[in-house]
């Protein structure tokens, strides 16, 4: 099937769905997004004995793109709830943000290339 598929990573489970286009795949994209920053809120790992890791450093979802023409993206939500856009799937590459730009804003220009 042609189209695009969401995976949502949300602790140890994961759920799929499929699109027919980019914007329907990117506004899906950004609504599991949304409701993971919205749920995200983890204290800091370690200190004693291995290295101390802030809420901003642990990624406790993620939201990922894949459809035609090798297009592979998506959205890490850190623990703070804070959110990065990415594209790529083994080599991935931050989308920077312009500013006053969310990270979907910045993934919507990104991918619209």
């Amino acid at each position: 099937m042609a189209g695009f598929r969401i995976l949502v990573h949300s602790g140890a489970k994961v759920h799929s769905e499929r699109t027919d286009n980019l914007a329907a795949a990117l506004t899906v994209l950004e609504r599991h997004a949304r409701r993971l920053e919205d749920g995200a809120s983890v204290a800091g790992e370690g200190g004693t004995l291995m290295r101390r890791l802030e809420p901003v450093q642990l990624v406790v979802g993620r939201v990922e793109l894949r459809g035609p023409g090798r297009v592979r993206a998506g959205v890490d939500v850190r623990g703070d709830g804070s959110a990065e856009a990415y594209t790529g799937r083994l080599r991935r590459r931050l989308v920077e943000q312009e500013e006053d730009e969310s990270p979907y804003e910045a993934l919507r220009r990104e991918l619209s290339r």
